[in-house]
């Protein structure tokens, strides 16, 4: 398994990862005709909590970062982001058993969207997520404890 960590994110890191978000989302984004930076970036800075923020380290270099928020009763896996040049070797999954780890140690659901026609719908079916909601553009899925 690929061996990662993770170290707080703070206030003075919010534009290296919004500018992370932006290119890991592009292709995404571009393939439904909805690309804008401009956006991208507000919707992120708008509710980014340095907090409930980490990066993700692998061999040494930060590779992407997570952002899991408190919830009514679950946690929220609001950002989970790796580099493009660095996504398919295993860090994401690295990144959810550790994730998984704490939600199950603490007893809590966690809960995730992603945009629909993104390739990571199937790596959170991969991972035992189940699908509960859908809006206009993301669908909404929920992995329960244990």
């Amino acid at each position: 398994m690929t061996a990662i960590h993770f170290e707080p994110a703070r206030e003075q890191d919010a534009e290296a990862l919004v500018s992370l978000r932006i290119e890991a989302m592009r292709p995404s984004l571009e393939r439904i005709g909805r690309f804008d930076p401009l956006r991208a970036r507000a919707r992120f800075l708008d509710g980014f909590v340095p907090p409930c923020a980490r990066h993700i380290v692998c061999d040494g270099e930060r590779v992407g970062f997570v952002v899991v928020k408190e919830g009514v009763g679950e946690w929220l896996l609001d950002h989970l982001y790796i580099r493009p040049d660095r996504q398919g070797q295993g860090i994401g999954h690295a990144v959810l058993q550790s994730l998984f780890a704490e939600a199950d140690a603490a007893g809590r659901p966690l809960r995730v969207g992603a945009l629909r026609g993104s390739d990571s719908n199937r790596f959170y079916v991969r991972h035992g997520f189940k699908p509960v909601g859908e809006s206009e553009f993301d669908i909404y899925y929920l992995r329960h404890p244990g």
